[in-house]
């Protein structure tokens, strides 16, 4: 993988102060660290850091076309690379390096912007043509590559593939949004386009931006190219799954295994990376290197059942345990992730990315299945719920089951029977509404409860609810399995899966691809039938049985366990005076976003063994970070 970073301008006059870009460039060199380039021009600036994994003497970049009047940096990869330059050539074109990223350049030329429809894989570029004066920036469709943005006052754009990048410019804003807190609270994390700072923004999955030198614009609008066939009315029947599933994923894996440096995968023990470990298997006659983490507690261990899928295809397995109480990482966190990050995973993802780092550049991982296949015991719970809703009249369900979730307490200690406050909240509420609840981190009456006055009217009506209703606006979803997945797809893949994952291998120099996330694949894999999707409590249950003949029953049908982290346990034991200090220190009070005796409230009733507030403890304890972090700037 790699770094990107620009200034652009409007005005073509503009002189691009290069020592800046070079300042903005070089504070993502983890991401690149073997190589870094830069084009300057009129009201134009480039910089690239490069990890070199393909054309390793010849993708120096920035890249040119063949008179240097069209330049891009870019992020990623174009698995499709060989068959595009091929079709490119034959109309032309001349190719000077074997390199991925000049196809972006010579693509461009053949079909403008229509040349992102030609692109498989995963990417994130700016490209500048001199000729016409137009800056094209994209990111790849389902957002496994970031890009962030900000229009200056100054009348320029600054990009950069993490936030930081922008940070070093003098004129990008350092004031937070209290839409993005709201938003982080819901969700964990920042949802796209937003960032935790106003004005600056993340360019959406499948969007890209097309500017050009002239008038200053008030607002910058992305374009959206590609989404999820949410419209699609065709289903694929049980024989068409049958005879194409397992191809087409494996065809997803072997266009990821081109690499001039040593590949590899990670392997948790679950249905997903047991399903790219065996494809890579069966398409390489040498042993994978496979790479696997675990605990020294047992109930978040998931080592032997790794061992039984490296065991069945004889991979070059390396594992390391961690100590549970691996709390170094807590504190680089902020630094890694530049905004508030709630997902507990990304400390064994860290974790395992740093152990891949020493035996491989290049690492495939199984991440996207769950959203894909219905993997998620909130999918389950959801439909029994959606059940539920659909035989109540609104009129009825609405007020009884609104109070109920009203008065009802919070009974974490008590019986599961027993604990409905938030499934009686859910049944008053629409489908997405509810999804939405269900899987807040702090629920709207939790967040409700604990902000003040003050902050409530700087948000001035906003709720995170917002979110989800933009997704959905002018969509109607006859399943309510689909509609959950299309937004899971929208917000926890993109803001959550793909920026843990991004990050944590960019700090190690590790390039990690998806095969579960190829485009193609998604395309074809959303039809398949929500009742095949999810059978009883079964989840996945259809590519389960597709799989049998190539992963360990043990592995494809045991009760999944995540790769999680004793966090509830933490928080009352060795985490309970840094968390305490983090969210009474008189920096975070005077944020004033929050009243500091319901603060203290929700610590003790945690702590006490009296609820089970980790998830919300934990969102807030990150937010407490960021917060110490930025008063020190």
């Amino acid at each position: 993988m790699c770094g990107i970073s620009g200034i652009f301008s409007f005005n073509e006059h503009h002189v691009i102060d290069e020592q800046l870009l070079k300042s903005m460039n070089n504070v993502q060199a983890h991401r690149g660290p073997n190589d870094q380039g830069y084009h300057i021009g009129n009201g134009i600036g480039l910089g690239h850091r490069r990890l070199s994994i393909i054309d390793l003497a010849g993708g120096h970049q920035p890249i040119y076309n063949e008179d240097n009047t069209v330049s891009v940096v870019f992020n990623g990869e174009i698995f499709n690379h060989h068959e595009i330059a091929q079709e490119l050539k034959d109309k032309g074109h001349i190719f000077k390096t074997t390199s991925d990223t000049e196809t972006i350049v010579h693509a461009w030329e053949e079909w403008g912007v229509d040349c992102v429809h030609h692109f498989r894989g995963m990417f994130a570029f700016i490209l500048w043509d001199d000729n016409k004066k137009e800056l094209f920036v994209v990111r790849d469709r389902l957002g496994i590559k970031p890009l962030h943005y900000s229009l200056l006052t100054d009348g320029s754009v600054i990009f950069g593939s993490e936030l930081k990048v922008l940070r070093q410019h003098p004129l990008c804003s350092t004031e937070i949004s209290p839409e993005a807190i709201e938003d982080y609270l819901t969700f964990g994390y920042v949802p796209d386009p937003k960032t935790i700072f106003t004005n600056t923004y993340k360019l959406e999955a499948g969007h890209y931006l097309h500017l050009k030198q002239g008038k200053v614009p008030t607002k910058l609008t992305s374009k959206q190219y590609w989404d999820l066939p949410w419209q699609a009315a065709k289903t694929l029947s049980t024989q068409e799954i049958e005879s194409e599933l397992i191809e087409r994923l494996k065809d997803a894996v072997n266009i990821r295994m081109e690499a001039e440096v040593p590949l590899g995968s990670f392997l948790s023990g679950g249905v997903d990376s047991g399903a790219i470990v065996a494809m890579m298997s069966q398409l390489q006659d040498k042993a994978v290197t496979t790479c696997s983490i675990g605990f020294d507690v047992p109930e978040f261990n998931e080592t032997d059942f790794a061992q039984l899928v490296a065991d069945r295809y004889k991979t070059n397995h390396q594992v390391e345990m961690v100590d549970h109480e691996d709390f170094d990482l807590i504190d680089k966190l902020i630094d890694i992730y530049d905004e508030p990050y709630a997902d507990s995973s990304a400390l064994p993802t860290y974790r395992v990315c740093e152990l891949a780092r020493k035996h491989v550049t290049v690492a495939l991982s199984g991440d996207g299945g769950d959203e894909l296949f219905a993997g998620y015991r909130r999918y389950r719970f959801h439909m029994a719920e959606q059940a539920l809703r659909d035989k109540i009249p609104t009129a009825i369900r609405k007020p009884i089951f609104g109070l109920l979730g009203k008065v009802y307490p919070k009974l974490d200690w008590a019986p599961q029977f027993l604990r409905a406050k938030t499934t009686f909240q859910s049944l008053a509420m629409t489908s997405s509404e509810a999804y939405l609840n269900s899987m807040s981190k702090l629920r709207a009456d939790e967040r409700n409860a604990l902000y003040s006055t003050a902050f409530k009217e700087k948000l001035a009506g906003y709720s995170a609810n917002q979110v989800f209703e933009k997704i959905l606006a002018g969509k109607s979803f006859d399943d309510p399995l689909k509609e959950i997945q299309y937004l899971d797809y929208k917000t926890w893949v993109t803001g959550d899966i793909n920026t843990k994952v991004d990050r944590a291998s960019m700090a190690h120099g590790l390039e990690v691809r998806v095969p579960i996330l190829d485009h193609q694949f998604i395309e074809w894999a959303f039809k398949v039938p929500s009742s095949l999707n999810l059978q009883g409590s079964e989840g996945k249950a259809e590519f389960k049985k597709q799989l049998e003949p190539h992963v360990p029953n043990d592995n494809l049908y045991r009760k999944k366990m995540g790769f999680s982290i004793p966090l509830a346990q933490w928080l009352r034991g060795p985490l309970k005076a840094k968390m305490t200090k983090l969210l009474t220190s008189e920096t975070f009070q005077q944020t004033n976003i929050f009243q500091a005796e319901k603060i203290s409230k929700i610590i003790n009733e945690h702590v006490t063994g009296k609820s089970d507030h980790s998830a919300a403890l934990w969102t807030l304890m990150m937010l407490g970070q960021f917060i110490e972090r930025e008063a020190k700037k």
